[in-house]
């Protein structure tokens, strides 16, 4: 088994065609390696652009990157794929988080109509992997690229930062740190389908409606936190922040307290986080005077 880790940088162009921004890629950069993890191969290659013009200002200065570079030495988007392909081969295809196969989705549906990748057949979320073996498991503060490197004392030049090859070999570094304790395997996917794609576009969202038919209506009870029996719900449910809040009362002990609860839908699942916190004085007289 071979790995192709892929990064790539773009640039925000509007496209009179489709009528909204692309995230237009101007640059492929990725390392192949082995069984063993060893570097077998290498591709960087620029992309000429087709919708933008020229760059922004903000993506020069980060990528050291200039228009005259790209239309000097780029590649139409298509052929750059092609050679990618080739160069990829039947490899599981890695990269630092979705946001870089989502924009190669988004290019080449762009330029061919389809959303299926030719060369991606099975996938890997480096990112996610690395989160998984440091214990991180907070969906609202995923782990850069850069702190990871940082976080576990990788040595790297920082004027090499944001361009792809470089990138792409920084993310097998940051790897290659946990290959030895962490299984990998679990993290490699099968990804040509049409449930691996519904998964990865699928954009998650916080359920603002009580009635919503995927919310568990058992989910909703709440049980006292300190004697462990269960409590009255005394107010109707409202919505904020993306909690759920209402009063409770534990029917045994009596304590008031506020129930706060959200429901994140993800593809496939539905993330339930609850918390108890007291109840204010405020909210408290409020309720009574209701």
């Amino acid at each position: 088994m071979s790995y192709v880790i892929l990064d790539l940088e773009w640039n925000g162009a509007y496209s009179k065609q489709a009528h909204k921004y692309i995230s237009e890629i101007i640059e492929f950069g990725a390392v192949k390696v082995d069984d063993d993890f060893s570097i077998i191969d290498k591709f960087s290659m620029l992309v000429k652009p087709q919708i933008a013009k020229k760059l922004r200002n903000k993506i020069s200065e980060l990528t050291k990157i200039t228009n005259e570079e790209l239309n000097d030495e780029g590649l139409p988007f298509l052929q750059v794929v092609e050679q990618f392909t080739k160069f990829s081969g039947d490899s599981v295809l890695m990269t630092w988080g979705t946001s870089d196969i989502l924009a190669l989705i988004e290019n080449y549906c762009y330029h061919t109509g389809n959303t299926k990748l030719p060369f991606l057949k099975r996938y890997c979320n480096i990112q996610e992997y690395c989160e998984s073996c440091l214990g991180l498991n907070d969906d609202s503060a995923m782990l850069g690229l850069l702190p990871c490197a940082e976080k576990i004392g990788l040595e790297f030049s920082k004027e090499e930062h944001h361009r792809a090859f470089a990138d792409a070999e920084m993310s097998l570094e940051c790897m290659l740190h946990f290959t030895n304790v962490c299984s990998l395997s679990p993290f490699i996917v099968d990804a040509d389908n049409d449930d691996f794609y519904g998964k990865l576009t699928f954009k998650n969202y916080f359920i603002s409606s009580i009635n919503s038919p995927y919310i568990d209506k058992k989910q909703l009870r709440f049980v006292c936190d300190e004697c462990g029996n269960k409590a009255k719900k005394t107010s109707d449910w409202s919505f904020h922040n993306r909690f759920f809040t209402a009063n409770f009362t534990c029917k045994s002990c009596g304590k008031k307290f506020l129930g706060k609860i959200s429901f994140k839908k993800k593809y496939d699942s539905v993330v339930v986080k609850k918390k108890i916190l007291p109840q204010s004085r405020q909210t408290e007289s409020k309720n009574t005077a209701t």
